[in-house]
């Protein structure tokens, strides 16, 4: 995540920040921004918890069944 930011540092500054939030005003409005701000805040909560249930878990050891010696039946002896 620090590399990102540390590339965009160098291509957006100060000025090109505050264009992007005029024309975003511009074109949502102030009414719609909290919920599409809220929007992307859930989107990017799935997401990571998407990226989490992804990843493999430890394998659990697996435990042998016993073995059960078949019942005594009467004519079997």
């Amino acid at each position: 995540m620090a590399m990102i930011g540390a590339f965009f540092a160098g291509i957006l500054g100060g000025q090109e920040l505050w264009l992007i939030l005029v024309i975003v005003l511009i074109l949502f409005g102030g009414s719609k921004l909290p919920s599409l701000a809220r929007g992307l805040g859930e989107s990017i909560k799935e997401f990571k918890k998407a990226q989490r249930d992804d990843e493999p878990k430890p394998a659990e050891p697996k435990t042998e069944a016993k073995k059960t010696e078949p019942a005594n039946t009467p004519g079997s002896n």
